[in-house]
């Protein structure tokens, strides 16, 4: 599945000072890497963002989010967030500083 390329631009432009990025294929898309944990990414034009089991409730609480489904069975602390809820800087940089701050609270990887 081919991803959003002018929504990675747009990811990669909220993560450009981020000295610990690193961008993988994954999930037929594209993953944005910070410590080496997964913290947010694309697939198609929906941005996915790992939030966190604690946060996953009141993530799906907001607009135009669904659970992260991508193997038919709900992905515990993932979240996708449809493009609508991506029209402005301030709705992705929300949601990318929120998939960023969950993959800081872990331990670093080696």
């Amino acid at each position: 599945m081919a991803y959003s390329e002018e929504l990675a631009e747009r990811v990669r432009f909220v993560l450009a000072d981020r000295a610990d990025l690193d961008e993988r294929r994954m999930f037929g898309g594209l993953a944005f890497m910070l410590g080496g944990h997964m913290a947010c990414g694309i697939i198609g034009d929906e941005l996915m963002v790992r939030v966190g089991p604690d946060a996953t409730g009141s993530a799906l609480a907001r607009p135009h989010t669904r659970p992260m489904d991508f193997t038919g069975r709900p992905m515990k602390g993932m979240v996708y967030v449809g493009a609508e809820g991506l029209r402005s800087a301030r709705q992705l940089r929300t949601w990318v500083h929120m998939g960023a701050g969950f993959a800081d609270s872990l331990p670093p990887r080696r």
